[in-house]
């Protein structure tokens, strides 16, 4: 049976958890995959000096020597509390989105894709904001400054306060309208383009991951000043005191007067071209793989 029949048998909050649960499962299977290089990149946002992949290898190098495999993955933890989440609400309110604008309408695309994407985004990253801020942290920071997540937001809230939460939430929003609606608006179109090129046979995995890759590399490239923005502001109180007071249009306007724009805001963003890709095309092929397998279980038919 196809699977816009199987789906249309489903009640809005069928969808809405299977949604919540393939979401929750692509995002967790994307970030591990890409966790060390993620730790590495960070790492070079927040500090002076030119990106190189022989210098983020040796970095992760050296994390190795000093502290072992695990180093690898330091701020994992924190980032799954956060992607989880993040990606069970984002594909959930992409799908509800897509549904309340009309979006698979033919008549209403391509515009109203971007705008669902964008909407999906913003939604996801504001409920969320807190544990990214926490990942960034302990990305850069020793195990002996934070010992776990919860010590970590212990620290925040009594030496910053309840707002330093949320430092750099509106330069994260701002950045996340364009990734996440490029991001969206590529995958679906390159879907449509592949299924009208050939309506005979479903899309498969492999196809499903290069457009998912494809829409990363689209979307990595659009939005990766205002990540690099978001990351200083992020973690200025543990890395540069001076610049803790300091807001988002001050913040980008030093590292443009200090670095440039190639080797400041764009720093580390060839990393991101070699992560960004696999991360999107591993998670829309899992959640696409996940959400059809849902839907067509027993259990919600």
């Amino acid at each position: 049976m196809d699977q816009n029949d199987e789906q249309a048998k489903l009640s809005n909050p069928q969808k809405i958890i299977t949604s919540l649960v393939a979401g929750a499962c692509a995002g967790a299977v994307a970030k591990t995959t890409i966790a060390p290089f993620d730790r590495a990149k960070i790492n070079f946002q927040v500090r002076v000096g030119k990106f190189s992949y022989r210098r983020c290898f040796q970095f992760l190098r050296e994390s190795y020597v000093k502290e072992g495999f695990l180093s690898w993955y330091r701020g994992n933890s924190a980032n799954l509390v956060r992607v989880i989440p993040s990606a069970a609400i984002n594909f959930t309110a992409h799908e509800q989105w897509k549904r309340v604008l009309g979006t698979d309408e033919k008549q209403k695309t391509p515009g109203r894709r971007f705008i669902s994407g964008s909407l999906a985004g913003v939604t996801s990253a504001t409920i969320t904001y807190p544990l990214d801020l926490a990942r960034a942290r302990m990305a850069v920071t020793s195990k002996a400054m934070y010992s776990n997540l919860f010590a970590l937001f212990v620290c925040i809230l009594r030496t910053e306060g309840v707002t330093a939460l949320y430092r750099g939430v509106l330069i994260s929003l701002i950045g996340v309208l364009p990734y996440s609606g490029c991001v969206y608006f590529t995958y679906e179109s390159l879907k449509h383009i592949r299924t009208d090129y050939n309506t005979q046979r479903p899309i498969n995995k492999t196809e499903r991951m290069l457009c998912g890759a494809i829409a990363g590399l689209v979307g990595q490239t659009a939005s990766y000043p205002f990540d690099v923005v978001r990351r200083r502001l992020q973690t200025a109180a543990v890395i540069r005191p001076d610049e803790a007071t300091l807001g988002a249009l001050a913040t980008a306007r030093k590292i443009v007067r200090e670095e440039g724009i190639r080797r400041g805001l764009y720093k580390g963003v060839t990393m991101n071209w070699l992560k960004g890709p696999i991360s999107v095309g591993v998670s829309f092929m899992t959640f696409d793989t996940l959400l059809r397998l849902f839907r067509e279980s027993s259990l919600f038919t």
